[in-house]
């Protein structure tokens, strides 16, 4: 099989499954990492190469692929403005407008996906509604 039908093959499968039910995902520095590892390690085996080799940078130039982490990242903005502009009454506006009563744990908090909706458009100056209107 030559490379080009190994990389749609790819495409199609390894980045699906990479990207299935990054909607909801609060990506952290960590996730980041084990994202890009896993779509690297395809792109080794696709290309027939070992981490012995020791080419790091060229799987990227010898595929044409996009960085995983973009890809979703690109995504999630994308969902992000499918579900705003949703009814009030659909099930995933709900849950992203939802603000839970009471307190939080002590310590850190955790990072949650409306932390890094908030944070993301804080860069390009559009904040989500917290309305909903």
């Amino acid at each position: 099989m030559n490379k080009e039908t190994k990389l749609r093959i790819h495409n199609i499968t390894a980045k699906a499954a990479l990207k299935f039910g990054s909607e909801a995902w609060a990506l952290k520095k960590r996730g980041e990492q084990r994202l890009e590892a896993a779509q690297m390690k395809f792109l080794r085996h696709l290309l027939g190469m070992t981490i012995l080799n020791k080419e790091k940078n060229v799987l990227g130039e010898k595929t044409g692929g996009q960085n995983i982490v973009k890809e979703i990242k690109q995504h999630q903005k994308m969902w992000l403005q499918h579900v705003q502009m949703m009814d009030r009454n659909r099930i995933p506006k709900q849950s992203l407008q939802y603000k839970p009563k009471g307190r939080r744990n002590i310590g850190r908090p955790r990072k949650r996906r409306r932390d890094q909706l908030h944070l993301e458009d804080q860069g390009t100056g559009n904040t989500p509604n917290p309305s909903g209107t």
